[in-house]
């Protein structure tokens, strides 16, 4: 965990002057003075960033001088200002020394009790910043002496800001909260923790800083609750409506949240998050932290995101750079394991035995089988001299290493080290003198290289694939007790491919190329992954993501519930143990902080089928508008959709149509015909004629998987769960997309659960 910086300490001027000389008259003075403050927080950081461009990039060499460039760059490049963007969106008042050791001594008591000292206060940081004043924001900033205005969210000082409550102030005073409209701050919120009134007069949301009295304090309860938020400006902020992009949600995180967020780098954590709940938003936020708090360790090591799909990951895509993290690769799976170009899309049989962890052991046996044993012996001429290595030997070398466990590759490159040692000994012992050349001019002789050839051959792992599904004996005898007839028959070929350049490709063979290669050749591990919608992974692709973390750690998310491929597990323990973090912890979001309750609620009427043994999910909010569920006939069927996307699009935020994947084109042809702009998203994170800019999306519900939307339109709800087998799952996902309004628009009779 990093440890509070000195330089922090003694930042009492952080405090604003008043200085209203842009704002109106009238204007609440603690307002002015806080915009006073923003606009010099600005200019800071304009200063900041000149400052880096200034640099002179100053190498010993050519090579060494570009990456110094290539820094300057990155940093200039995350301390560009977003003027839509607050810097800072909250302050934190700490209490005078006599009040702060009260609250220290408090503090510690809580440290000793608590299971995890990683979710406690620090002892001692009540007292070291008794009196002072810091401004909390996605970013650090300091005016030219060094001193901070402005203090990144992931400093140990910022944790109050998200853990403090009456129960527990953590050394506040107060704690203040700020509403922005855009860039420009508009309103202020205290939290007073030393008066039994403990919010304090605040300029309303919207009204430009007029008085007005607040409600409840923002967190309830003590820390690593889930506690329900009740400050306006915080209720605003969650359900202020959205259009583009996810946003970060810095400015709302709870106290469940920020435990995971804040979780040590050796921590893998598995966080299973109902509809809501932000679990996305979550698991980046984490990568955030810990590029700040573990930076070296995260550069060096790397960090990735693992996302469903390309139009997921468009989603969410700005995310990190809003936090200041512009080096962080993103991918979808099957990007990462783009092994063979994928022209097919196997049976849902095909694919779940593909997937099933029994076939990394018939891969292991099809390229194992390849190692032949030794019949010949090596014969090497030197001088005048012959040098014999009989086939027994031989065989005994390759026994050793089979024993040992190396991979293929490793193992290859062994044997032919093992067979020059042998050979250097017998010339040592008859007085030859010998050296590291002589070893590797042994071992490079064609008599050594012919035997290591033959015995065991150069291994690719695209042709071990191809060979095992095209070849049914070679899949016979690998798979044998592992595999059923039947099931070698599904994965089969039944038209082999002349070769693998023409072959059709799944994305499960693709899995099972990634699997032969590491078989091959060890993968490299990063310091940290993050896999979203990791319920869906097959046991296969779980082996591949845990290989990239193999000496990392991991944030796993999802929702059993919306598990919607054919291999998707039932069981977060299971897929734990696949993905090789068996130990994880496991947390659980089950508040929804923007998905009303009765959107939650007629959704979790599936539950009972899809989930059987899942809680269904508690939301903060309720709008007893939320849900409209409208019935049609077929013959009206055209005309109520479209009037419902009108009503959609005359409502603030964002929309959306969603509906199985077979109607998708005859929807937009009726949107088209009656005149309603949309886009239709397509897999790779486009929209059909620029969906970006259009006011309605229309969605496959194959595609609709972590996205969200103000106004959410379900068509046909019965043919989505029809589809295919697990189309009570998907349906489950596409009702828990909107955060302001459902509609089910619907001829077909609902699902019976839903009826």
């Amino acid at each position: 965990m990093a440890s509070a910086s000195p330089a922090i300490r003694g930042a009492k001027h952080n405090s604003p002057s008043p200085d209203a000389q842009t704002d109106p008259p009238g204007t609440d003075p603690v307002l002015a003075a806080e915009r006073a403050h923003l606009r010099k927080s600005r200019e800071f950081l304009r200063l900041m960033r000149e400052d880096v461009l200034s640099l002179r990039a100053l190498g010993g060499d050519p090579v060494s001088e570009e990456y110094l460039k290539a820094d300057l760059y990155r940093r200039a490049a995350a301390l560009h200002d977003l003027p839509d963007t607050p810097l800072f969106f909250g302050r934190l008042d700490y209490a005078d020394d006599d009040a702060a050791a009260d609250a220290d001594c408090a503090a510690a008591d809580d440290c000793a009790a608590a299971a995890d000292h990683a979710t406690s206060p620090d002892p001692g940081d009540a007292i070291a910043f008794a009196g002072e004043r810091f401004h909390i924001g996605r970013r650090h900033v300091h005016d030219p002496e060094g001193s901070p205005v402005v203090i990144d969210w992931r400093a140990p000082v910022s944790r109050p800001f998200y853990r403090a409550s009456p129960a527990e102030p953590m050394g506040l005073s107060h704690r203040r909260r700020f509403g922005f409209s855009g860039g420009e701050l508009t309103a202020y919120e205290d939290e007073e923790f030393r008066s039994p009134d403990r919010l304090g007069t605040a300029g309303q949301p919207g009204t430009g800083g007029r008085p007005g009295t607040g409600g409840r304090p923002g967190t309830g309860g003590r820390p690593g609750t889930a506690a329900i938020p009740t400050s306006r400006i915080l209720i605003d902020e969650i359900e202020r409506p959205r259009s583009g992009p996810m946003r970060d949600i810095v400015a709302t995180i709870q106290p469940d949240q920020d435990d995971i967020v804040r979780a040590e780098a050796d921590q893998t954590v598995c966080v299973q998050g109902a509809p809501g709940t932000g679990k996305t938003a979550v698991g980046l936020h984490r990568v955030a932290y810990l590029l700040y708090a573990y930076k070296e360790r995260m550069s060096r090591g790397g960090v990735l995101v693992i996302g469903p799909n390309r139009a997921f990951l468009s989603y969410i895509g700005n995310v990190l750079p809003a936090l200041g993290e512009l080096n962080v690769t993103q991918l979808s799976v099957a990007d990462l394991l783009a092994t063979v170009p994928v022209r097919h899309c196997d049976a849902d049989e095909a694919a779940k035995i593909k997937g099933d962890a029994r076939m990394a052991y018939v891969l292991r046996a099809a390229l194992w089988d390849q190692v032949a044993e030794p019949t010949e012996a090596i014969m090497l001429p030197r001088g005048t001299r012959r040098w014999r290595v009989p086939a027994h030997e031989l065989g005994e070398l390759v026994d050793e290493l089979r024993e040992r466990g190396v991979r293929h590759g490793t193992g290859r490159e062994m044997l032919s080290h093992r067979i020059a040692h042998v050979i250097l000994t017998r010339m040592e012992a008859a007085g030859e003198s010998c050296d590291d050349r002589t070893h590797e001019a042994v071992r490079r002789t064609r008599q050594v290289r012919g035997a290591v050839d033959a015995i065991w051959p150069k291994a690719d792992p695209v042709r071990l694939v191809f060979r095992l599904l095209s070849d049914p004996s070679l899949l016979a005898s690998s798979a044998f007790g592992l595999l059923s007839p039947d099931e070698q028959a599904a994965i089969s070929w039944a038209r082999p491919p002349r070769g693998p350049g023409s072959a059709r490709w799944s994305a499960a063979d693709a899995v099972l190329v990634d699997e032969a290669r590491d078989l091959i050749e060890r993968t490299p591990s990063l310091a940290h992954v993050v896999v979203d919608e990791a319920q869906d992974l097959s046991p296969m692709e779980c082996r591949a993501i845990g290989r990239r973390c193999a000496t990392g750690s991991a944030t796993v998310l999802g929702d059993i519930a919306q598990g919607t491929t054919p291999s998707a597990t039932g069981s977060w323990q299971q897929m734990l143990r696949h993905l090789g973090k068996q130990d994880a912890d496991l947390r659980v979001l089950d508040t929804g902080y923007r998905v009303p309750r009765q959107i939650l609620d007629f959704a979790s009427q599936l539950l009972g089928q899809i989930a059987p043994g899942l809680a269904p999910a508690r939301s903060v909010r309720q709008d007893a508008g939320s849900l409209v569920i409208t019935a049609a006939s077929a013959a009206s069927l055209a005309g109520t959709l479209s009037a419902a996307c009108t009503d959609a699009l005359a409502r603030p935020g964002s929309a959306a149509v969603i509906a199985a994947d077979d109607q998708v084109d005859a929807l937009s042809a009726i949107l088209r015909q009656a005149g309603v702009r949309h886009g239709v998203l397509d897999g790779e994170g486009e929209g059909g004629g620029g969906s970006e800019s259009e006011p309605l999306l229309l969605i496959p519900v194959s595609l609709a998987k972590g996205l969200e939307f103000d106004q959410v339109i379900v068509f046909e709800p019965a043919r989505i769960a029809a589809a295919e087998s697990r189309g009570l799952h998907r349906l489950y996902v596409a009702l828990t997309r909107a955060v302001s309004r459902l509609t089910v628009v619907h001829a077909e009779p609902l699902p019976e659960p839903l009826r």
